[in-house]
């Protein structure tokens, strides 16, 4: 059995601690410059952030369907949109990001992701309201907001300690589910006019938590000025984000897609906080969602919480690595391509010698590796997931159908692909009844590998 990938852990340095200053005044400088007349732009989009020209392609893959978007059975004949899925890294600020073709509230008004379906991550998010609550003091006078808060997966830890909690979320669907566990939750899309409206009815946070929801954010300015809004003078921002660097380091290009806006290295995160007056203090380096980044920011007024040597050491190693020029960025489409081939090269040599495979799980991420790859029912016979509101539909663009995992014991496959990679461990644990008819399972991301 191959050995798992670690996220390395932070060694912290003895160093000063500043406040970045010139970081905000770069920004501001750039923001400033881009608000004039436009350079000539071959792509045709500009940066989110800084308004830069968008020029420097980090990698294509192709024609995409929105990836949450699943196919009932009546609508298998229906025509489905397809739209470029196409990432650039800004030249100016290093935000990696795919153009907005698609708004925001056509995709996220009604979504079929719900985070209570993931062991591993309810443990996460537990392990995390423990620690938080013990690093900051948090007490049943504290006041917690989550952005994007779905099914109250997170703040339902936090009502458990008896602390006030309020989650903001876009889906409708989701919300209905949050609220029928007893947690309020605001049904809208967050951003300055979210947060003054909050803000007017008395709410302000002491932790302003927001879990993979920067990557979803289309606009982009507008969502970091709500944060600095809602943020009581003394309160702390915490943000999980997925590390650009471990993605591209870990050729990860199916997290890539029309729903995820944004890629972010801490070299961009620091400078677009920093230009709405917020400092990152602190950032743990995670093993979360093949490799995330935890920032803690707060007003940059606030002089109670030091910027932790970490935040340097980061920054340092993702300029040492090449994250702060193009041609590392350049390099990503070889490795894509690659990875492609190979994950072909498995299962075309599985179907000639008569093995039957299926997959586990149907998340975002797996639309944009089948719709890559052109992986159809000809090379995967159908996948699974815990979630019963995918079951008996399809998957958008390659239509693979969708089953409740029970289907796997009754059809006894040779190979099963785990689809969401990242919960490689987890799903080998729920599947171990599957090694009593010889069954193996193959992980596709960084590289095929077969765990039998």
């Amino acid at each position: 059995m191959s050995k798992p990938q670690t996220v390395p852990r932070l060694e912290h340095t003895n160093g000063k601690n500043h406040e970045h200053v010139n970081d905000t005044r770069s920004v501001n400088k750039t923001l400033q410059e881009v608000d004039g007349a436009p350079a000539p732009n071959p792509s045709g989009h500009r940066c989110r952030f800084c308004n830069a020209s968008l020029e420097q392609l980090v990698v294509d893959l192709g024609m995409q369907p929105l990836c949450e978007s699943f196919v009932a059975a009546d609508k298998l004949n229906d025509m489905e949109p397809f739209y470029p899925v196409q990432a650039y890294v800004c030249g100016s600020c290093f935000l990696v990001q795919v153009p907005e073709l698609v708004s925001g509230e056509a995709i996220y008004g009604h979504y079929a992701y719900f985070s209570s379906f993931s062991d591993s991550w309810l443990q996460h998010a537990r392990q995390y309201a423990d620690m938080i609550t013990d690093r900051f003091g948090l007490t049943q006078e504290s006041h917690i907001i989550e952005v994007a808060s779905n099914d109250g997966y997170l703040l339902q830890y936090f009502m458990q300690k008896g602390i006030p909690v309020l989650g903001i979320e876009p889906a409708t669907n989701i919300v209905e589910v949050a609220r029928q566990k007893g947690i309020p939750t605001e049904n809208k899309f967050f951003g300055e006019k979210t947060a003054r409206e909050v803000l007017a009815a008395g709410h302000k946070a002491d932790l302003l938590v927001g879990n993979n929801v920067l990557a979803h954010v289309p606009a982009l300015n507008d969502f970091v000025k709500g944060l600095k809004l809602l943020l009581a003078e003394a309160g702390v921002i915490t943000m999980e984000i997925s590390h650009v660097m471990q993605l591209i380091e870990g050729n990860q290009f199916d997290q890539i897609y029309q729903e995820h806006y944004c890629y972010y290295s801490l070299l961009a995160l620091r400078r677009i906080f920093a230009a709405h007056e917020l400092t990152i203090f602190d950032v743990d380096e995670l093993a979360t969602h093949g490799g995330s980044i935890r920032v803690y920011a707060r007003h940059t007024a606030d002089q109670s919480k030091p910027v932790q040597p970490a935040v340097d050491d980061l920054v340092a190693r993702e300029l040492a690595a090449g994250y702060g020029s193009y041609a590392r960025y350049q390099k990503f489409t070889e490795q894509v391509a690659e990875t492609k081939r190979k994950l072909l090269d498995f299962l075309i040599a599985a179907k000639r010698a008569g093995k039957s495979v299926a997959g586990y799980g149907a998340p975002g991420k797996a639309a944009t590796l089948l719709n890559y790859c052109g992986v159809r029912e000809d090379f995967l016979d159908y996948t699974v997931d815990r979630n019963p509101f995918k079951h008996d539909k399809y998957l958008p663009g390659v239509r693979i159908p969708i089953f409740a995992p029970e289907r796997i014991a009754e059809t006894k496959p040779d190979y099963i692909l785990l689809l969401p990679w990242n919960l490689k461990d987890e799903l080998i644990r729920q599947l171990s009844y599957a090694r009593a008819w010889g069954a193996q399972f193959v992980v596709p991301i960084p590289e095929v590998t077969i765990y039998s």
